[in-house]
């Protein structure tokens, strides 16, 4: 906890790999994850470094890869259900002399694929080629039969006085979906002097360029003469039709069916062959193809690490720097000696701690669980070095302020459920695997989904709403018998009022406070608005001055942890004091009027709004009395604290460090020995003249008293503003519960006025649509909202009293990280 409190402690290393052993110590590296390495060669061009030529290699490589992904997803039977399987266990990166095998194998591979795969191709195409020809054989065969010849020449004797013409065909087969245009524009072309009959084929064959299973349409073309024979032909051609060889007889054509029958047999015993080889093919790359993926990818990883690197002026050795974690240095030298084991080197690497004129990376360890609420912190910026972290609080106050506005029992345990179903069933791959980006992103959250869910039903509990309606756990405080014993209700008063209000002050009407939450018995009286609106923004006021109270007291341990002492007494002093004296002292009287005010009490008790307003203006309100005796001295006296608050945190800090700066030029200029005291401007030391200098200009006292008085104003007004920014508590709360009571009202009563077997149908279909809305509107859409103004909250009017969020995450080289990376969405 300590280091999800404060960022781990992260060093600068310098490593100095061996030539022969550098591979294998940076894959050691990226199986434990646990260095970001720097660029030491920024200014060389990524086709000029040292290993471009393996990383070259590598993308080849992977080219083949995707050439073979693609043939096992186009040709595998049956096909695969998503994406290529990981291995398991994951390998480690190949060596040199694996690679050159990865690389050989998978070129045989690839070139086998490539050239069955033409083959069973060519096959496909030359089968459906004479599938069509027997298709036109067999389905005109009637047409032009001597036992059967066509109608049109046989009755009207066209050619009895012609001995000269001679009939000719052509015959094909057409996409069905070009047969009405290709029939009108050969009537067009050839003013009617053809013959044209077309016939849709039974079986369904294969598209040769788009590979869909076509139901073609056989045609077949009688004409005389040769220039009708020539536009013919182009009109084919131009439709892209497969015309085949027609014979005239009827044995030729007999002959060329028994023909293309045995063909046909012949190429799909060939076909069929050629498949089985193909699968066993595509099998083999399926079994190696994820290994061989990974392995690639982790040893172009290595290759572009040690790009990084800069060689030593020997070449005998690379020198890499990287940010590794402290904590983590006894692993990193073991890493080092296992990649020099593994080499086979006789000389160890080794690592350097080196100082850093730049901050180092932030890092805190994460798990499942702590993930999302960082996610939240992250969103608005990474914590600088060692600052500390919001996220250990938000789990708490995030989900909290979220039920604040949220809370119902009935929809708080919906969300509950439906995250708990996520929690326990995380492990499922088809969960974890899932590419829809919403869902990804409540999966990621689901255990700030259950905390949410379960706080809104503890602060439905408090509300007493359960699906707008009323909880009666326990007995209601309030009872109307002693307002009947007392005479004060009768016959004739209930008669003459439609309203009647219950007194407190008598005795027994009001027993004791309710155990827990609101009494349910609000839920029936006419001012249960006015009574809640007042109870939820008297309750987001004090949550928002507590909540903003502790991040401004969060500043003290980044005060103390950086050493700035001086910002505690000039900074975080004058900034509680402000709060406290001013919205302090307001939730102060809000408490003070709970308590010391009974119900006998109430008519007497003085309106806060009034005493506060007359605290800034120092008077009295005769018609106002006081909460409490001195009440106008103590608060004279905080209003005077927190106006003098003010210019200590406006002068104190800038003053403070102006005055150091002073005494520390002061202590140079006593530090300096010139050469000759007469005329130190010659010989005084260069040096030490242009440090002081340097030192002078560092210090910017225009900058700093500018900036002071910008974080002033924006404190002092940020003060007023966030706290009436917290109201939304108070609004959320209101416009979620008058919608679970619309929608209960006009949707859920109406089936309740139904009886017998009519009413449970009628039930059950409006239950159904009740329960469409409920979870639409209430539980998304306003929980979405809700969740938005939760996230507002802690962004601005918690986290800017103490985060910075100005630095950045550490990024260490991990092949886990890399490879999830690059699996397919």
């Amino acid at each position: 906890m300590g280091s999800m409190f404060r960022s781990e402690e992260v060093c600068l290393v310098q490593l100095f790999l061996q030539s022969g052993s550098a591979y294998n110590c940076v894959s050691e590296l990226g199986e434990l994850g646990l260095v970001e390495f720097r660029d030491l060669n920024p200014n060389v061009n990524a086709f000029q470094r040292k290993f471009v030529g393996e990383v070259r290699r590598c993308e080849e490589l992977e080219k083949t890869f995707a050439f073979l992904e693609q043939e096992i997803n186009r040709s595998l039977s049956p096909p695969l259900q998503g994406p290529l399987p990981p291995p398991c266990p994951t390998p480690l990166a190949p060596q040199p002399r694996e690679l050159i095998t990865i690389e050989e194998e998978s070129e045989r591979l690839a070139r086998e694929l490539k050239e069955v795969s033409r083959n069973r191709d060519s096959l496909r195409a030359q089968l459906t080629q004479l599938c069509q020809y027997r298709g036109v054989l067999t389905r005109t065969h009637s047409l032009t039969a001597s036992q059967a010849p066509p109608p049109v020449l046989e009755s009207q004797g066209l050619f009895d006085n012609r001995q000269d013409v001679h009939l000719s065909f052509v015959a094909g087969v057409v996409h069905p979906w070009k047969v009405p245009s290709f029939e009108r524009l050969l009537w067009r072309a050839c003013r009617g002097y053809i013959i044209v009959d077309f016939r849709e084929m039974e079986d369904r064959l294969e598209h040769p360029d788009t590979g869909e299973m076509v139901q073609w349409t056989v045609f077949l073309i009688s004409y005389w003469g040769d220039q009708i024979g020539q536009k013919v032909k182009k009109i084919c051609d131009c439709f892209r039709t497969q015309t085949f060889a027609y014979p005239e007889s009827t044995a030729e054509r007999e002959e060329i069916l028994q023909g293309l029958q045995g063909r046909i047999e012949d190429i799909k015993s060939v076909l069929s062959q050629t498949e089985a080889f193909l699968q066993q093919l595509l099998m083999r790359a399926v079994a190696l193809l994820p290994q061989w993926k990974v392995r690639v990818q982790k040893c172009k990883a290595v290759q572009m690490v040690l790009n990084l690197c800069s060689p030593s002026v020997t070449d005998k050795c690379l020198i890499a720097e990287a940010w590794c974690p402290t904590a983590k240095l006894p692993e990193l030298q073991s890493a080092l000696r296992e990649g020099g084991r593994k080499s086979g080197s006789g000389v160890d690497s080794f690592y350097n701690r080196l100082p850093s004129s730049t901050p180092p990376p932030t890092l805190f360890p994460l798990n499942s669980f702590t993930a999302g609420f960082q996610n939240i912190v992250d969103a608005y910026g990474v914590a600088s070095y060692r600052e500390v972290n919001p996220a250990v609080y938000t789990i708490i106050t995030f989900p909290f302020l979220f039920a604040v506005m949220f809370g119902d029992v009935g929809h708080g345990l919906l969300m509950t459920l439906a995250a708990l179903w996520m929690v326990l069933e995380e492990k499922d791959p088809k969960l974890r695997n899932n590419n829809n980006e919403i869902w990804r992103m409540m999966f990621g959250g689901r255990y700030l989904i259950l905390l949410m869910g379960l706080f809104s039903i503890y602060t439905g509990a408090i509300y007493n709403e359960c699906f707008s309606r009323g909880l009666s756990t326990f007995s209601s405080a309030w009872h109307v018998g002693p307002m009947f014993d007392k005479n004060i209700w009768n016959s004739s008063v209930l008669a003459q009022n439609q309203y009647l209000s219950m007194d407190p002050t008598v005795a027994g009407v009001f027993t004791s406070p309710y155990p827990f939450g609101i009494d349910p018995i609000w839920g029936l009286s006419n001012n249960k608005l006015t009574f809640l609106n007042s109870y939820k923004m008297k309750m987001s006021v004090i949550i928002g001055i507590i909540h903003m109270t502790f991040g401004v007291s969060l500043s003290f341990f980044n005060y103390w942890h950086f050493g700035q002492i001086r910002s505690v007494f000039f900074v975080l002093i004058p900034e509680l004091f402000f709060m406290i004296s001013l919205f302090g002292y307001l939730v102060f009287m809000v408490v003070f009027k709970w308590i010391a005010y009974s119900p006998a009490q109430s008519q007497e008790a003085p309106s806060i709004l009034i005493h506060f307003i007359d605290m800034f203006l120092f008077s009295d309100n005769p018609q106002n009395p006081p909460l409490y005796t001195g009440q106008s001295v103590v608060q004279k006296v905080l209003v005077v604290l927190a106006v003098c608050s003010v210019p200590i945190l406006l002068l104190g800090n800038p003053t403070s460090e102006y005055l150091s700066f002073k005494r520390r030029r002061r202590q140079v200029e006593e530090d300096r020995r010139p050469l000759v005291s007469d005329d130190g401007s010659i010989n005084t030391c260069q040096g030490e003249v242009e440090g002081a200098a340097a030192e002078e200009d560092g210090f910017d006292a225009a900058d700093v008293f500018m900036h002071q008085a910008i974080h002033t104003i924006e404190y002092c007004l940020g003060c007023i503003s966030n706290t009436a920014s917290y109201l939304r508590l108070w609004a959320l709360s209101l416009a979620h519960a008058q919608l679970s009571e619309v929608l209960w009202v006009m949707v859920m009563r109406l089936a309740l006025r139904w009886q017998g077997y009519v009413g449970s149908i009628i039930l059950f279909v409006i239950f159904g649509f009740f329960a469409v809305l409920t979870v639409s509107i209430l539980l998304i859409m306003e929980g979405l909202s809700a969740f938005l103004h939760a996230l507002r909250l802690h962004w601005v009017e918690f986290q800017n009293k103490f985060y910075s969020g100005s630095g950045y995450k550490l990024s260490p080289f991990s092949f886990s990280s890399l490879i999830n990376a690059s699996a397919p969405i």
